[in-house]
């Protein structure tokens, strides 16, 4: 599946330019977003790949479920999903009396769309006698013909906890096969989804980097490829990214095999350390353009017009929310 080329305007990505904005109106566009969410009973949440002027002016940053159950707890009545869409929708579904917008209705997920609720039903006619676990990255109606949710964090917990023995884990294969590994008494079947922001990534591109910083420390996403994992030291999900950094207290320099919009908080948190994205090139491969959709003017403008409100159809929430919490409710140790 191809992806879609949009301009960057990303100050981590392509530091030289700059922002399409001046810095006054740049500053002054964030003190009307900051009123207008106050005015509109509105919380900003932003996925950790966001660009760092969205990162900046959110108020919560996070990964995707993280972000979808704050926005649950919080008090606000409307929720502005700094994301792609399948995230709008996990808001939605976990907090179905709430507004949930998302600021570009074209910021879609490749992974999520490698599978269908078709594709699903049918591989479940195929596998009648397995359990389906899938990841969060998916659309609501996958995830309503699921029998339970997973994050990059809790996969192999959630794996671990069900009581069949033959698993059907959709859609990123990637991550499938990690999970298969770590829980070996199991018997996993693995889609043939990916991201193709971590599946495009090498050990030999990783190796390259590794050459001229050899005592950098290697921290990888479960979602790329099983070469990339081998070679790492940590592999976790983004969020546990940060904390990794904190048991590397020796560490100066880190290798960073995930989506490039994660360096902005490392560095925020860290500023002390090096950040280093492991294809060598930031914004050239690790990059992905759905992440990057949204700019502070949408922002604005979603607060003003109310837009796009994303709705997921009743019945279809009521599967997505019961996968969803059932994968809440294990422990991160089962």
């Amino acid at each position: 599946m191809s992806l879609p080329v949009v301009p960057i305007h990303d100050p981590v990505a392509n530091p030289a330019s700059g922002s399409d904005l001046a810095a006054a109106d740049v500053a002054s566009l964030e003190e009307e977003i900051r009123a207008l969410a106050r005015e509109k009973d509105a919380v900003i949440l932003a996925h950790n790949y966001q660009l760092p002027e969205v990162q900046k002016i959110a108020d919560h940053v996070g990964d995707s479920l993280q972000l979808a159950i704050i926005g649950k707890k919080v008090p606000q009545a409307t929720i502005v999903f700094c994301g792609v869409h399948f995230m709008a929708e996990s808001a939605k579904v976990l907090a179905p009396e709430k507004r949930v917008l998302l600021p570009n209705l074209s910021a879609g997920c490749s992974l999520a769309d490698s599978i269908t609720a078709e594709s699903l039903e049918d591989w479940k006619a195929r596998y009648p006698e397995h359990a389906v676990v899938t990841y969060v990255n998916s659309t609501a109606e996958v995830k309503a013909l699921s029998d339970i949710c997973c994050t990059s964090a809790n996969a192999a917990s959630v794996v671990r906890s069900l009581p069949q023995k033959k698993i059907l884990f959709t859609p990123d294969k990637n991550l499938g096969k990690w999970v298969a590994a770590k829980v070996p008494e199991k018997e996993v079947v693995v889609y043939d989804g990916c991201c193709p922001v971590h599946d495009v990534l090498r050990a030999a591109s990783v190796n390259r980097v590794k050459a001229a910083k050899p005592e950098a420390v290697v921290i990888a996403h479960p979602e790329c490829r099983a070469d990339v994992v081998e070679i790492a030291d940590e592999v976790c999900s983004t969020t546990a990214m940060l904390t990794a950094v904190e048991r590397h207290p020796q560490a100066h320099t880190f290798i960073v095999a995930t989506e490039h919009g994660i360096v902005y908080q490392m560095k925020k948190r860290w500023p002390d350390r090096e950040f280093i994205v492991a294809d060598g090139c930031i914004g050239c491969r690790m990059h992905c353009p759905y992440m990057k959709m949204i700019d502070l003017v949408m922002v604005r403008d979603a607060l003003v017009r109310g837009k796009h409100e994303v709705q997921v159809e009743l019945d279809v929430a009521a599967g997505a929310r019961r996968a969803l919490e059932r994968m809440i409710a294990v422990p991160r140790d089962a």
